[in-house]
């Protein structure tokens, strides 16, 4: 995967132990999404570790495990040798077990991606535009997944479970943000893309507010190991972010917990206004023009932005004023433990915006408050398409104990 996200590196994901099994025949299909979701956590367990996890007898684990290798979803490693006994089998998940496509639709570009079982990445498409429209991405998805699954051995085509698609809601609200013409963005009123989508690719689809997709991304194929409650924020366009709770993605009653874009904050004359107006690449494109310079990089590179360093520099320190109000005010509310900075730019420029927003809430008066400990992303431009394809892999295979993060 390009950047900081590497496909081939062991990744952290969200510890799932002493969840209890049951022995009873009608449960199998939890019992194995049970045994499936340890795996997947621990990388590797023999079947002594999965009984000892689950309270499942021996018998019901194994017939378990040779439903799950049957159906080619977990494999056998090397036999390990004790000092007594037979030797333990290590059973880890086959990364080509099964397989996920992930749609992000963003403000100024699209993605498409298909990952593996294990989340590395086997495509990738991506498409700019000035802005976003209902026939353009239903386009998009139709070609792209054409071109993936001929790519993909046919043997594996099957394997693919499911479309996940994470995007901006009520997209029409922020035309006059993203300068696009009114009647075109009142176009995504009455479209429901889902349903759009599951007629033109034949899969199960979901959806997911895009930055709380990006936050599970996070939490699921980040490196980032052992933390269990966070606040996420994610600079894209505008800036919208996600909350991790006892290890698992907190979406709230309408799938808007962590949206942090509307937040108030200081504007440059002291009066408030949204964060999304402070801490976004929106921000940036805006300045860009304004000096008469062509922003087209940030939408088209996002991995490299050259060219236009002095207001990078000016534009880091905006942001990062903006986010050091926020932290200190999503702290007052939860008492987070970490809060972890993404987005789709740069990895250096990232690194910045963390430090400066570290330095900046210094200035706040913190009587009263434990603060987080702030860190960067580890998945980066990716992690809203990443996200968007862990939507069917949660809901086919994985067991999240606090919240479905999509529905089929």
């Amino acid at each position: 995967m390009p950047h900081d996200h590497n496909a081939g590196e062991k990744t952290a994901r969200p510890t799932v132990s002493r969840l209890k099994g049951s022995n009873q025949s009608g449960l199998r299909a939890y019992n194995q999404r049970l045994v499936l979701s340890l795996v997947y956590a621990h990388g590797g367990l023999t079947k002594t570790d999965i009984s000892r996890m689950t309270g499942l007898s021996a018998q019901t684990g194994s017939v378990i495990m040779r439903e799950l290798e049957a159906e080619d979803l977990i494999v056998k490693g090397k036999p390990i040798r004790g000092k007594v006994g037979q030797p333990s089998v290590p059973l880890s998940i086959n990364p080509d077990g099964a397989f996920f496509i992930g749609l992000k639709v963003g403000r100024r570009s699209a993605e498409l991606i298909l990952i593996d079982f294990l989340g590395a990445t086997k495509a990738m498409l991506r498409k700019s535009y000035p802005w976003p429209t209902p026939p353009s991405i239903i386009d998009f998805v139709r070609n792209g997944i054409d071109e993936m699954l001929t790519d993909l051995p046919a043997e594996h085509r099957v394997r693919v479970a499911g479309l996940g698609i994470a995007t901006p809601f009520e997209l029409w609200n922020w035309t006059e943000q993203a300068g696009a013409p009114r009647a075109e963005m009142d176009l995504w009123r009455g479209c429901d893309l889902r349903a759009e989508l599951a007629a033109v690719c034949n899969l199960p689809v979901y959806l997911q507010n895009d930055a709380t997709a990006a936050c599970a991304a996070e939490l699921v194929f980040g490196r980032h190991q052992g933390l269990h409650d966070y606040l996420y924020l994610y600079i894209g366009t505008f800036v919208g972010g996600g909350v991790v709770l006892n290890g698992s993605v907190y979406s709230g009653r309408h799938g808007n917990a962590g949206a942090l874009g509307p937040l108030p904050v200081a504007g440059p004359d002291g009066k408030p206004v949204q964060l999304l107006d402070r801490a976004s690449i929106m921000l940036l494109e805006r300045m860009l023009q304004a000096e008469g310079r062509d922003p087209s990089a940030l939408w088209h590179s996002p991995g490299n932005w050259e060219g236009f360093e002095d207001l990078v520099e000016e534009w880091i320190g905006i942001v990062a004023r903006g986010l050091a109000q926020a932290v200190v005010s999503a702290a007052s509310i939860i008492d987070f433990e970490h809060v972890i900075i993404d987005g789709g730019l740069p990895v250096p420029i990232r690194e910045r915006i963390v430090a400066a927003t570290r330095s900046e809430t210094s200035n706040y008066d913190l009587r009263g408050l434990q603060m987080p400990v702030i860190l960067p992303g580890t998945v980066g431009i990716l992690a809203r398409a990443l996200g968007a394809a862990s939507l069917p892999l949660f809901d086919k295979f994985l067991i999240d104990r606090n919240t479905q993060l999509g529905g089929a």
